[in-house]
């Protein structure tokens, strides 16, 4: 393969910004460097509006939001020093993966308005301020709460389509992560009422001319399809939306992983790898 096409445009967390990824910033991008990526945009979270948020590692450690937010300065002055650092060998963006919880926009706009990142993956892993990725216990009691996982569903894409207009981010991340701890998504992804946000959000990607994410995660956790689902895929590549790799990298070993495979994918179903250059939007 032609390794000039070799990108990534969600991941690169790292144990130094990330409690729940391993290895320091510096060896992921040497290990981008050495399997032959010329672009990688680092998109590390951004820290939590406040301590509620926080996520069961940061707990455990006994962190707390203004310690987020202070590592995550750290990181992106970091990253610009890595960035040029690195000029002649890989193109590196600075971005970062949103939050969609209460008090998001807000938070988010002033986190962009301080920091200038190059660009921002927008992400949604809560529903109704509750956590639903974290864990399968997690995820389950997202479902009680909204009181059925169909219900969960539309929430999640109606907190999606919220996001998209409020952020406008240019990568939209893992765009049905919902789905991950439920064996019968196929099915549920293509119920009318649920088709119907689907459709209604992938209309907005297009329109404000944004980018999907095609997240390579599950592939490495042995899961048989990335985030977009196949279904999906083929409906953005109808609707001319661009999609591009992202490893969501959470250490060394996981950087670049499945890179390949994803263009492969993608190139099937007719989408170009003429990768759209990052940008801020919003």
């Amino acid at each position: 393969m032609d390794t000039t096409t070799l990108i990534s445009l969600h991941g690169g967390h790292s144990g130094q910004y990330c409690s729940h990824a391993k290895d320091l910033l510096e060896d992921i991008i040497q290990q981008y460097i050495e399997l032959g990526f010329k672009t990688v945009g680092i998109t590390e979270h951004a820290p939590p509006i406040n301590d509620h948020f926080l996520y069961p590692d940061e707990k455990n450690l006994h962190l707390t939001a203004a310690d987020l937010y202070k590592r995550f300065e750290d990181y992106i002055k970091n990253l610009g020093t890595l960035k040029k650092k690195y000029a002649s060998k890989i193109r590196i963006f600075v971005g970062m993966e949103t939050e969609t919880y209460t008090g998001y926009v807000d938070h988010i706009t002033k986190l962009i308005s301080r920091f200038q990142p190059d660009y921002i993956v927008g992400s949604v892993h809560h529903v109704d301020d509750i956590c639903f990725d974290y864990s399968k216990k997690d995820y389950d009691k997202a479902v009680l709460m909204c009181g059925s996982i169909d219900r969960m569903y539309e929430k999640y894409f109606d907190q999606q389509h919220e996001m998209i207009k409020a952020l406008k981010p240019f990568v939209v991340g893992h765009f049905d992560l919902i789905r991950i701890y439920d064996d019968h998504y196929k099915k549920r992804l293509l119920l009318p009422g649920i088709h119907e946000k689907i459709m209604r959000n992938l209309t907005l990607i297009k329109s404000l001319n944004l980018v999907m994410d095609f997240n390579l995660r599950p592939l490495s956790r042995g899961e048989t399809e990335p985030y977009i689902t196949s279904s999906i895929l083929k409906t953005a590549k109808k609707l001319g939306i661009p999609a591009v790799p992202g490893d969501d990298s959470h250490g060394v070993k996981q950087a670049g992983n499945h890179v390949d495979k994803a263009i492969q994918i993608l190139k099937a179903n007719g989408f170009g790898t003429k990768w759209p250059e990052p940008r801020l939007l919003t």
